[in-house]
């Protein structure tokens, strides 16, 4: 992936994350922001989340989008499930 590739993928990433509730940016936080263990859950609940993003390695960028593209969509029924309609709009 070409590096305006990887920066689109990076900016296409913080918006999805941008629009999901706090927990759900946790739970992704936490499963790209620990580095493989490297990392305490404490320091990278403590990161911002477009740090989180900035640190993804190139392989991982296609795999992390479908992640925020379901969970985006999933949150969406969610929030319609309980009447809120104008989720995402």
């Amino acid at each position: 992936m070409n590096n305006q590739l990887q920066a689109f993928a990076r900016q296409t990433l913080k918006n999805g994350l941008d629009r999901l509730p706090a927990g759900w940016q946790r739970k992704f936080a936490l499963m790209y922001g620990r580095q493989g263990g490297r990392r305490t859950v404490v320091d990278c609940e403590a990161m911002p989340i477009s740090d989180v993003v900035d640190e993804i390695p190139e392989d991982k960028l296609d795999w992390a989008m479908e992640q925020v593209e379901n969970s985006r969509k999933k949150h969406k029924d969610l929030e319609l499930e309980r009447g809120n309609p104008n989720v995402y709009r």
